[in-house]
Formats: C-alpha cells, structure tokens, sequence
C-alpha cells in the first residue's frame, strides 16, 4: 500500500503533470479571462490557437521548445488562412486538404519535434474547415487564433524561467525510477524460480525505457548551455548525478553472468539468493533517491550496504573453503561493491549544500557529443521525395486517408462535428503499421469509454460549478496523461470535450453518439490505409539497425582493447562508445516489439531476430563487465592470448558487418606489444581470459543468427 501510495505522488512529483498543469492553464487562461471582460468568443479563439501550440510543448531544452513553437505559430498562421479561404469551395477545400496535410506530415524526416509541427499546423486546419469564417474576416481570425499561439509560447518560456532546473530534475528523477525497474528485473536473474527466457524479456523491454529517458535527460542537460556552463550548485548536481547515474547503469549491466550455469554451479549454496536480496535492497534504495530528486527533498538517510556486501564476502569465502571454485562471484561482489559507490556518489552530489566541492571533476567530459544534432537543411526535405522514403509513403497515406475521410464526412455523415473524422485520422497516423494500430486502439477504447462517462456526467450531473470542476480536473488529467498513457489520456479526453461542448451552448446527448461514430470512421480509414497503402513493415528496416548494433558493440570492444595494450582512451570517447551500445540496442529492441504486433504474414525472421536481440544484449553486458576487469592495465603484460582473442573477436563481428553492408572497424594489431614472459594466471588473469573467450563465443554466435537473418 505504502509503494502504491508512493508512485501516486511520483505522479504528481513527475514532468507529465507538470506537463499536463502547464498545457491546461496556458489553454483555459485566455478564456476564462476574457469571459469576465464579455469578450468570450474572442477568448475560444485565443485558446484554439493556444491548444494547437501546446502539442509541441514536449520535453527538451527551453530554447528548442520556443523555436518550435515559435515556427508553429507561423505555420499556423499559413494553415488558418489557406483553410479559410479554400472552404469556401469544397472542391478547392479537397484539394488543399491533400497538399497541406502531404507538407506537413513530410515534416517527420526532421524527427519527433518537427514532427509535432506538422501535427500542430493540421490541427489549426481541421478546426478551421467547420469555422463558418466570412472572406473579409479569415486574415483578421488567423492573427487571432496566432496570437493564442504566442500567448502560449511566452507563456511556457516563462514558466520554464522561473524554474529553470526543475524540468531536468524530474527527468533524472523519472530516469533512476527506470534504472530501479531494470536493477529489480536483473535481480530476479539469480532467483531459481525465475524463467531465464521470460525475464530477458522483460529486461530488454524496460532497457528501451531506460535509454528513451537517457536520452531526454542528455537532451535537457547537455543541450542547455545554461546547465553545462554554469558552476552553482543546482547545475553541477544534475549533470554529476546524471553522469553517475549512467555509470550505475554500466555497473548493473556488467553484473551479467551465464546465469543457468551459475544457478547450476551455487544454486544449492543460497549464495545466488543472498546476491539477489542485496539487489533488490539496492534498487530499493535507488528508488528513495530517485523520489527525493522528483519531489524536491533532501533525502536525510542513506543506507550503508557495507555490512551486506562483508557477511557476503564471508559466505563467497566459505564455498572457497569447501572446494567449490569462487572466481565468478567474487566478479559479483565487485560489481555490487562498485554499485554501492555509485548509489552513495549520486546520493552525495544530490545532498551536497555546497557547490565548491562539485566544480572541478576529475574527469572532463565533453558534454555537447553525448547529443545528436538535427539538420534542418531544406535539401533534406526534398530528397526524401522518393518512395524509397518511411517519411515520403507516411505523408502520402496521411493526405490519402485525409481526402477519404473528408469525402465521407460530407457525403455520408451528416453531423455537426464531422471534422473529427480528419482529427482521428492525423492523430491516429504514425510511420509505421505498429505504432499507427497501437494508437488506434487506444483511440478506440478511450473514446468508448470515455463516451460512457461523458453520458453519465451529463446526465447526472446538472450543477454548473460541479461540471466546472469537472472539466479543469479533466482537462489537465487528458494532458498529463498524453505521453504517460495515452488510452487513459483519451478517456480523460472525450468527457472533458463533451462538457466543453456544453459550456458553449451545444447539450445534445446525440453529441455522445456522434464522437464515437466518427472516431469510428476514422480508426477504420486509418486503419485500412495504413496496411493497403505503401504500408512500412518493420523487417525492411531492421538490417539497418542489426548493422548499426554490431559496429557499436565491435567499436566498444576496440576501444578496451586499447586500453588493455596500453594505448590512451579518452574518457569521453570510451563514454561515447558506450552510450552508443545503448542507445542503438534499445533501437532494436524497440524494433523487435514492434514487429511482434504486426501481421504474422509481416513478422519475417522473427526468431531469429529475437535470438540477436537477447545475444546483443548478453554481450553487450559481457563488454561492461569486460571495461570493469581491464581497470587494472597491467593485466594485458602476462598473457598475450587475450589480445588474441580480442583480436577474433572483432574480426568475426567485422565479418557480420560487412555482410549487413556496414564498415568495419579498425584494430591495428601491429600496435600490439605481445609479452615474451609466460607467468602462472592470477586469479583475476583467469576470470579475464574466461570472459573474453565467452566473449568470442558470443560473437561466433551473432555472426551465425545474422546468417540465419539474412539467409
């Protein structure tokens, strides 16, 4: 009950409803405010603007967020005039329904922010086409409903100004909530009642959420010259824990082992479930941390895992003493003892009150490489003018479904709101066949039910300032809810829009049937469209993606097989290596969700594409435990056979590469320094040995699944 409790308030805590609080009054001020000066209408159009606008308002740097809405506004602008004056004719409407909904769902080769430009702009025309606007009046009501979309830009700038670091904050926070999920799901590895194949599922599904909230996190922090630059101590304190935060991460994912045959080996000992007591009590204390930062607080009390992590020492010491080999989980113990230093380094920064202690790190980190550029050159837009472009067949579904769908509305529904047709259309239509059926459903069933509680609030519910409260509450749950649950977003949603109806004079109940009926015809029309027309199958992508996996993992096996012969390795570019096995491992695993939901007919290769994801995960977590080992760098002058295999390491990845049309990387062994002198193993020379010859194995069995992929 009390963890229950708990993630309730992380709610509240949480960017989305500070998201959704911020959205909702930067919507309903203008009306309200001008309602008690009498000029309501005026105010409905200042909203209207500012609604549009507000769908770009996602998570990022300030001045990312202000230009977008700043091109928003203008595009806007150019949709509501053109809307306007084409209305006035439904053939002329037809026709620039079809080019403006082409331009502006091209928009998606700039990435997910433009993206939402588009949407914005294709509101604006949807809600203008039932707009009863005379010719003289359609400049004079685009300014309007423009302004509305300024207000709302000033003011989000302004909100963000006056807490300047609270956006980051709680994206660290929501990010160490995710790493706390992973570390549970890693845990239950040592568990004897846990299903191996079951739990790497779940493991590889929670690594895409992890590497999603990185990456906004690295988004807010790095992109934000205020943040990287400034020496106070809110700044230093975020962009410190966040580094170590990323490190914890690599920590958990070193503490990766063959874990059936671990179970086999200590399964009797008690020792496997001591390890997984320990990581849990971690997590746990991961998860203190993580809500401290979302709510703001100093967290008074950490605890100190050091009595565990000894009375576990004493029983890995006990197995040595009864015969049984020990290397392995003394390799764990280390992996928990550097886990616990990052827990209490995070811990530190966060509780620090004094920011002289945190401005000169040891390690200098080149922040500005740890984030990708968009290039907004215009060429881009016009080369992918080709049907060889996801982007190109996207746009040209959205304006085909559009012109059906604007064709049925007025032909064979006959409502008041069939421009909600074409609004279930542009917001159900994604790139791909899987995240279009995704939001379809959820579309779907939240309008459903949504419709159901709408007909209950207004039937039941007769007292005007009840229905008030209602519909704030509502309203700021449907944008809050939008990017955490968008189902739960839309059942929020449909009540919220039938009492907004009802504020402005329209009461049928037939306004129930409508909605669902129209959502109706445009999930259908979506639907249709999206697997008849130029539909996107995931597998004609995943090459790419296999390809772009193995040269990261054959990069990051480079880069310590450098450090292992001696050669200096930048911290920032070992850190780089790194974040890119993470990020493109969590592209393929997205990848490979996607494909399970489409047509079974669709799903090419899927075990076989199953089998890659769970060995790149294996070794990809090998390489963090391997960049653990090699700190000590005299480790490489006694046996030359591991640079050995290293070096057919990367040769048989290579190999995969090319075959996947990708380029190799290069690992010049000439630079190599091979020792003469053959000594007896240490023990960590063996425990080193074993792990790179496991990972060699695992390389051998990648370059063999991608055979079978490409086969």
């Amino acid at each position: 009950m009390k963890l229950h409790y708990r993630e309730i308030k992380s709610f509240f805590y949480s960017q989305y409803f500070s998201d959704g609080l911020r959205i909702s009054l930067g919507i309903l001020v203008p009306s309200l405010v001008l309602s008690f000066l009498g000029q309501f209408n005026l105010g409905i159009s200042l909203s209207l603007g500012a609604l549009c606008v507000s769908v770009v308002d996602t998570p990022g740097p300030v001045v990312y967020k202000r230009n977008a809405m700043a091109v928003t506004n203008l595009c806007m602008f150019l949709s509501a005039v053109a809307t306007g004056f084409a209305r006035l004719n439904v053939y002329t409407l037809g026709a620039e329904i079809a080019i403006i909904t082409f331009l502006f769902s091209m928009l998606t080769v700039y990435g997910t922010r433009a993206a939402a430009i588009g949407t914005g702009s294709l509101l604006m025309m949807v809600f203008m086409i039932e707009k009863a606007t005379p010719p003289s009046q359609v400049l004079s009501y685009s300014l309007t409903v423009t302004a509305g979309g300024v207000w709302y830009m000033l003011f989000s700038v302004l909100f963000f100004s006056i807490r300047p670091y609270r956006a980051a904050q709680q994206a660290l926070g929501e990010s160490i909530m995710d790493v706390v999920k992973f570390l549970h799901i890693k845990a239950d590895f040592y568990l004897p009642g846990t299903d191996i194949d079951d739990n790497y599922r779940k493991l590889v599904s929670q690594q895409i959420q992890v590497s999603q909230h990185q990456d906004n996190v690295r988004e807010i922090l790095f992109k934000s010259r205020v943040l990287v630059k400034e020496s106070t101590n809110a700044s230093r304190v975020l962009v410190l824990s966040f580094i170590d935060l990323v490190d914890l991460f690599e920590q958990i994912m070193a503490t990766h082992y063959d874990y059936a045959e671990i179970r086999k080996r200590f399964g009797s000992t008690g020792i496997l479930d001591e390890i997984a007591r320990v990581l849990h009590q971690m997590a746990h204390e991961m998860e203190n941390i993580g809500y401290a930062v979302l709510s703001n607080r100093r967290y008074a009390h950490s605890h100190d895992f050091n009595a565990e992590l000894e009375h576990l020492k004493l029983k890995i010491d006990g197995l040595a003493e009864a015969g049984i080999s020990n290397l392995v989980l003394k390799k764990i113990l280390i992996n928990l003892r550097d886990l616990n230093q990052n827990i209490h380094n995070i811990f530190n920064y966060y509780n620090s009150r004094s920011s002289k202690s945190l401005i000169d790190k040891p390690e200098e980190v080149e922040y500005s490489k740890f984030v990708t550029r968009q290039d907004y050159a215009p060429q881009i837009y016009f080369d992918n003018f080709s049907f060889s472009s996801a982007s190109f067949k996207h746009a040209v579904r959205v304006s085909l479904a559009c012109i059906v769908g604007f064709t049925i509305s007025k032909t064979l529904i006959h409502g008041h709101h069939s421009y909600w047709v074409l609004l279930t259309i542009i917001v159900i239509l994604k790139p791909g066949f899987s995240l279009s059926k995704q939001r379809n459903y959820q579309r779907l069933i939240g309008t459903i039910a949504g419709g159901i509680i709408g007909v209950l609030i207004l039937k039941y519910i007769p007292n005007k300032d009840v229905e008030f409260i209602l519909f704030v509450v509502l309203m700021i749950a449907t944008y809050s809810f939008t990017r955490y649950n968008y189902v739960v977003s839309v059942i929020f949603m449909t009540p919220y829009v039938f009492l907004l109806f009802k504020f402005l004079g329209v009461t049928q109940i037939s306004l129930v049937e409508e909605r669902i009926v129209d959502t109706l015809v445009g999930s259908a029309i979506g639907f249709i469209t999206i697997y008849l027309v130029f539909p996107t199958w995931e597998f004609e992508q995943v090459q790419e993606n296999l390809e772009q996996v193995i040269y990261a993992n054959t990069n990051y096996l480079a880069r310590i097989a450098e450090t292992i012969t001696g050669k200096p390795v930048s911290i920032t570019d070992y850190k780089l290596a790194r974040k890119d096995i993470y990020v493109k491992s969590a592209n393929l695993s997205a990848i490979f969700e996607r494909m399970t939901s489409e047509p079974k007919s669709k799903q090419k290769k899927v075990k076989e594409i199953h089998k890659f994801v769970v060995l790149n995960h294996i070794l990809s977590s090998y390489l963090a435990n391997l960049s653990q080992s090699i700190s000590d760098k005299n480790l490489h002058k006694t046996q030359p056979e591991n640079i050995r295999l290293i070096r057919k390491s990367i040769a048989v990845l290579n190999e995969s590469d090319k075959k996947l049309h990708g380029k190799p990387v290069e690992f010049t062994s000439d630079k190599v320094e091979m020792p003469t002198e053959k000594k007896e193993l240490t023990a960590d020379e063996a425990l080193l040995k074993e792990q790179l010859g496991f990972v060699n194995k695992i390389s051998y069995d990648i370059a063999r699944v991608t055979d079978e992929i490409l086969g």
